[in-house]
């Protein structure tokens, strides 16, 4: 994988559209809270911040390297899992819903996002009492995967239904068990391919679709980015990651293991999008 180069990442309010299109990822600082971030299902231990902050970097410069113009969102150092961005927001190609997280202390976080956005995409708002992760949202091509999970509730999925129909998506909304988001149970790592853990989501939700296991030694090792046609997975699975090689799939490790701690995954620290022609 060749080096990213300080020309591959820039600072949001810096950005100058190229005139090809391009594939975007939007990343944001690891905050200095990280620390008391939110947990659900994990107890906590002592994060690193330092080398959190390191490993966020060689994401981002995975992320550069796999073809990603990158936009970093600045610090907000009072918010905790601000880093995860995927959740402020679910970007397609035709809009960009932004939205209300679960978690009422994260719920500043989507102005930035929403600023930010608003430069690239038409924004629909998700409004209370709807909530919505974006790492409840999984999507397969014109279909809308998301999970009713503690932090998406049935407000939040009509508000998005409701955003997204009118553009020729279908909205399916899947329950969970014992895990944070959806993105947390399955992932898209391949056309017509999933990677999921079936004792958090039901293999029978995707009938169309092929599925691959999860190592079951490895339960978080369905959370995956698939960008272009590698697949951005956590070293902290390696046994999950040979089989995704069986599958003959180009696998990109990066070392993830502080933002693990906080219920982060690979997902949670980007939002990928297409950006204009």
């Amino acid at each position: 994988m060749p080096d990213a180069t300080k020309k591959d990442i820039v600072v949001a309010g810096k950005f100058t559209h190229p005139e090809r299109k391009l594939r975007i990822a939007v990343t944001r600082e690891v905050s200095a809270a990280l620390p008391s971030c939110e947990l659900s299902y994990l107890r906590r231990s002592p994060i690193d911040l330092a080398l959190a902050r390191k490993q966020h970097r060689a994401y981002e410069e995975a992320l550069a390297a796999l073809d990603c113009r990158l936009i970093r969102l600045p610090e907000l150092p009072e918010q905790a899992d601000a880093v995860f961005v995927e959740d402020t927001a679910v970007v397609l190609d035709e809009l960009a819903v932004i939205t209300r997280p679960g978690a009422e202390s994260r719920r500043v976080e989507t102005s930035s996002t929403a600023a930010l956005l608003a430069g690239f995409r038409r924004l629909v708002t998700i409004m209370a009492p709807g909530t919505l992760d974006g790492g409840d949202v999984l999507q397969v091509g014109r279909t809308l995967y998301v999970g009713r999970s503690g932090r998406s509730n049935g407000q939040g999925i009509v508000q998005l239904t409701d955003a997204v129909t009118p553009h020729g998506y279908t909205v399916v909304a899947l329950d969970l068990k014992d895990c944070l988001h959806l993105k947390t149970a399955v992932t898209l790592v391949a056309p017509g391919l999933l990677l999921m853990n079936p004792a958090w989501v039901e293999r029978d939700a995707f009938p169309d679709m092929d599925c691959l296991e999860v190592d079951p030694v490895e339960p978080h090792g369905a959370n995956a980015v698939l960008v272009g046609h590698n697949v951005v997975h956590p070293r902290s699975c390696p046994r999950t990651r040979e089989r995704l090689l069986g599958r003959g799939l180009q696998v990109v490790s990066v070392d993830m293991s502080e933002t693990e701690k906080a219920e982060g995954g690979v997902t949670c620290c980007s939002l990928i999008f297409q950006g204009p022609a």
